[in-house]
């Protein structure tokens, strides 16, 4: 591909000016239009050392808000990123609803740099791509707008820049060993190049390569792209919303036999399993003597930890958790409440405020209620589109795939109790003063849609149970069964890895 590319395009001074006192207006009018239309942005650069990023970068925010965007330069990972997985530090760099996020070098690095620098085998080389591509399938899913562009330079212009920066005292410090490093690879690096752009052009997220001898060519190219795809977008947007009543009327499920021949799971489950008081108390001082010691060698080993806890109002999440977390250090462990998104978490993809909460190596995150709010209360309470539930499902297992190739060890429980159970407590709960304030009118209407959700869960169940993410059921009209059956759980993973 690059090979093919000419690279001796070019504009003159004047053509270059005339172009971009045209191009400046519209580019700064569509910032605008796209922040008003909540659309966002990213720009990612990635290219040969002493390509232009820099420059075109700067060209390319000119004519910008400053207080629209933000630039990122992605250099290895630090010690925080080493010790999470892989897009964890792309995650949480996203942009919210209306914003421009431009990249110099990406999450390609994984692929490119640190594949010359540290060969992966195949196997994780084909994981890291299948990851790159989910990430941004999901983004661009969920509405993000992916500009990725490509500066192509001979390896003669790259070692006349490099030469030149080093003879200017100013720019001297910007050319390292590593730059002169990958010149002398520069036949090396090509067909690499050549495979991540073949296997990452995709129609949500394609690209665009620039040929970047001419700078004032390079970057009116750059600012064409980039203003004709937010226009491009932006005109979508507004037809989709002209007609999205029509596409939503006409993803309604079909009526008759659905509830006939549906697959269910919690049908199934025997909630009747007890424990006397004397065996439980028995079982959870040798479970949690165990959970101390299975701490300490989980982080000398840095082996990351994620329990998910799912569940009916009142099925006993709170009570697990604090006999979960009694034994173990707190500096090793955080426990995440999940509510509803407040509005900064509104405006990112919905897996965003879940990326930033994922535990660093060696460390445990407890999710009270977790990103499968998505597919019950969301999709239940009309939250989100039918097409967004949906595409959830796969969405989902792609970032728990991701955690897991990490080494995360991924660990979902929904606990189940039955209906006549979970009335028992919530009349218990308001008689009690002192457990009031864990009943609220809101878990009595969800108590009204108890088939909806049986419905939904069952579904969510088949079709996020993987063989790397499976969910444990824990029948939990026993306190004392639910408590000790998630905890031999958690043991017995830790030793499974161990």
């Amino acid at each position: 591909m690059l090979r093919e590319v000419d690279l001796n395009k070019n504009l003159t001074k004047n053509e270059y000016k005339e172009m971009m006192d045209k191009l400046a207006p519209k580019f700064a009018a569509l910032q605008r239009e796209a922040r008003a239309k909540g659309l966002p942005v990213m720009v990612v650069f990635e290219g040969w050392g002493a390509s232009g990023k820099g420059t075109m970068i700067s060209r390319l925010i000119q004519p910008l808000d400053p207080r629209g965007f933000k630039v990122f330069t992605i250099q290895a990972e630090n010690e925080e990123e080493h010790m999470h997985p892989f897009l964890w530090r792309f995650w949480t760099k996203t942009p919210a609803k209306g914003r421009m996020h431009i990249f110099d070098r990406s999450w390609y690095r994984r692929v490119i740099t640190e594949q010359m620098d540290a060969p992966m085998d195949q196997k994780r080389l084909d994981a890291a791509y299948h990851q790159i591509l989910s990430f941004e399938e999901q983004l661009s899913a969920d509405g993000t707008l992916i500009i990725k562009f490509f500066l192509h330079i001979s390896a003669d212009e790259q070692e006349k820049r490099l030469k030149k920066l080093e003879r200017s005292s100013e720019t001297k410090w910007r050319v390292t060993k590593a730059d002169w490093k990958h010149f002398k690879q520069y036949k090396a690096y090509l067909p690499m190049y050549d495979h991540m752009l073949e296997q990452t052009d995709m129609s949500w997220a394609p690209w665009h390569v620039i040929e970047a001898t001419d700078r004032e060519y390079a970057a009116v190219k750059v600012m064409t792209i980039v203003a004709g795809m937010i226009e491009e977008r932006l005109n979508e947007e507004n037809a989709k919303e002209s007609r999205s009543h029509l596409a939503e009327r006409a993803q309604e499920e079909l009526p008759g036999t659905e509830e006939t021949m549906r697959t269910t799971v919690l049908d199934g489950v025997d909630v009747s399993l007890t424990m006397t008081k004397e065996d439980y108390k028995k079982r959870l001082s040798v479970l949690q003597k165990e959970l101390t010691r299975l701490q300490n060698e989980m982080y000398l080993k840095r082996i990351p930890v994620v329990v998910a806890l799912e569940g009916w109002d009142a099925a006993g999440k709170g009570g697990a958790i604090k006999r979960l977390t009694e034994p173990l250090d707190p500096r090793g462990y955080e426990v995440v409440p999940t509510a509803a998104p407040n509005d900064i978490e509104k405006a990112h993809h919905y897996l965003w405020r879940f990326w930033r909460a994922m535990p660093k190596d060696g460390h445990m995150t407890i999710f009270d209620r977790t990103w499968y709010g998505r597919v019950m209360v969301e999709r239940i309470e009309g939250f989100c589109s039918q097409a967004e539930w949906r595409r959830a499902y796969r969405e989902i297992n792609q970032m728990e795939q991701n955690l897991t190739d990490h080494g995360v060890i991924v660990l979902k429980f929904w606990l189940q109790i039955d209906k006549d159970e979970q009335e028992r407590r919530f009349n218990e709960r308001m008689e009690d003063p002192e457990k009031q304030w864990k009943i609220t009118d809101e878990d009595w209407r969800n108590r009204e849609k108890w088939d909806a959700y049986v419905k939904a869960v069952d579904e969510m169940i088949l079709r996020t149970s993987t063989t790397y993410a499976p969910w444990t059921i824990v029948e939990a009209d026993s306190k004392y069964y639910a408590r000790i059956k998630i905890l031999e759980t958690v043991v017995r993973a830790l030793k499974n890895r161990i």
